[in-house]
This record gives C-alpha cells, structure tokens and sequence, in this order.
C-alpha cells in the first residue's frame, strides 16, 4: 500500500500489448485474495444480517458452499479462520455453531457482531480504543514500576526487531504485547480488560489479511510505540496520551485506506 513512475515510448503494438498483459498480471497478483478469505468474511456478514446469537446453528459446509456459490472445500477452509478467531464452532456430528466463547461474548456485549472489514465498525472499535488507551497511558505515566517500564521498553524493541527483519507474526505479537503493556501499567483492571477486548476484536481484520504485511505503516507504529514509551518512562502523561493519539490516528487511516481499496478497487 506503491505507484511506480511510468514513460513513454514508441514501440510496436505488440509489444505494447504484452507489456500491458504483464502489467495486469503484476496488478491481479497484487490484489490477490484467496477463496477462502473471501468466503469467511461472507459468513461473518451471513451471521450478522441474520443476527444469529452466539449457540445459534449455521446451515452445513454443503449449504453454505450453495449459498455463497463457492465449493465445499473452500468454505471449510474459512471454517478454520473462524473456528481460530472463534467465531465459528465445529462440532463433529451436530454441525456449525455461531461460537460462545469469550470473543463472542465480548461482541455480544456491545451490541452485535463485529465486521472486521466494515468500514464503520472499524471506526468505533478505533474509536472506543482511542478513548481507552489514551487514558491508559496518562495513567501509566504516573503509575507504571520499574518492572513494567521494563515490559513495555522489551515489546517496543521487539516490534523493532519484527519490522527490520520483515518478520509480520513477531512484530504483531510485540505490537499486542505493548499495547497491553501499556494498559497493565495504567493499574486499573477495567482499563486492561477492555483494551485486551477492543484488540482481541482489531485481530479480526488482521487475520483476514486486512494487515498482513509489514511496510511504511510498520515504521511509523516502531517509532510511534518509542514516543509513547518515552512519555510515560519520563512521567509525563499529558504527552503519553497525546502520542496515543497520533498512533492510533495514523493507524485507523492505513485500516480506512485498505477497506476501501478493497471495496473501490
């Protein structure tokens, strides 16, 4: 999420034509998405039009290849991203299930299925993660001990480490790692609990490909976690939820644009 600076010249149509078959090869392979990612973001979209109830049953892989008019075998490869995001369960004999588990709940408890790649839902989770973190990290800056500067310096370094390395599942890892960091040193168990919430729920894009690979974004977030670090490790919590800000306003714009690149082309 890069425009490559092209020339003119004269050449022979048919190498015109060539070279525009390639161009358009190299465009498909960079949006390419796979079947079954499609298809899973279908089934959540399936569940939340019919706002089907966490224990609610979902019509068989066979039904829901014929609805989605995709094969079999591809839904029940979206079945395993959803059955790891639990949002879907499989229960050898019975059938799918819209899952009860504890991300389920969660998005129960605010009122209805989150979309991972619906622009608005994305919008008031950032939201709602905005008003939380920020207080988060004012607190952290007067609360956090010497362990959980600590803690949270270690996760920072990681997310460095992941993003020079180009090494996408270590580099979001420490990313959920600091931003927990974060919250734990704010010592407010109601704060904790929502930003893990609020961030079990953002994974849902992510898993769907929504960010799956490490880029500008990626350098941007390494320095935006230092800013944030250095604010609360200096004690200055006006500045600490000042820096959470920015980060999770750079953030949201790189999930806005890629949604809509999705949806616009």
């Amino acid at each position: 999420m890069n425009d490559t600076p092209t020339t003119e010249a004269a050449v022979p149509a048919r190498a015109s034509a060539a070279a525009a078959a390639v161009n358009g090869s190299a465009e498909e392979r960079r949006d390419y998405r796979p079947g079954y990612e499609i298809v899973s973001e279908q089934i959540l979209e399936y569940i939340a039009e019919r706002n089907l109830a966490p224990g609610d049953r979902l019509p068989t892989e066979h039904d829901l290849a014929q609805t989605l008019h995709t094969s079999r075998a591809v839904v029940r490869e979206a079945v395993k991203i959803l059955s790891a995001l639990g949002r879907v369960r499989a229960h050898k004999g019975r059938g799918l299930f819209v899952a009860d588990d504890e991300g389920m709940l969660i998005t129960s408890r605010w009122g209805g299925f989150f979309r991972p790649v619906d622009l608005d839902h994305v919008l008031m989770l950032f939201e709602f993660r905005k008003v939380q973190e920020t207080a988060a990290a004012s607190l952290a800056a007067t609360r956090a001990t010497p362990a959980e500067l600590r803690t949270i310096e270690l996760a920072m370094q990681q997310c460095r480490h992941g993003m020079e390395h180009s090494q996408v599942n270590v580099f979001n890892q420490a990313d959920d790692d600091f931003h927990t960091a974060v919250a734990t040193a704010s010592h407010n168990a109601f704060l904790l609990s929502s930003v893990r919430d609020a961030r079990r729920l953002q994974r849902q894009s992510s898993a769907i490909g929504i960010h799956d690979v490490l880029g500008e974004a990626a350098k941007a977030a390494v320095e935006e976690h230092e800013a944030i670090y250095r604010a609360i490790r200096d004690g200055r919590p006006e500045e600490a939820a000042a820096a959470t800000v920015v980060h999770l306003d750079r953030t949201l714009e790189d999930y806005r644009r890629e949604i809509q690149r999705r949806l616009f082309g």
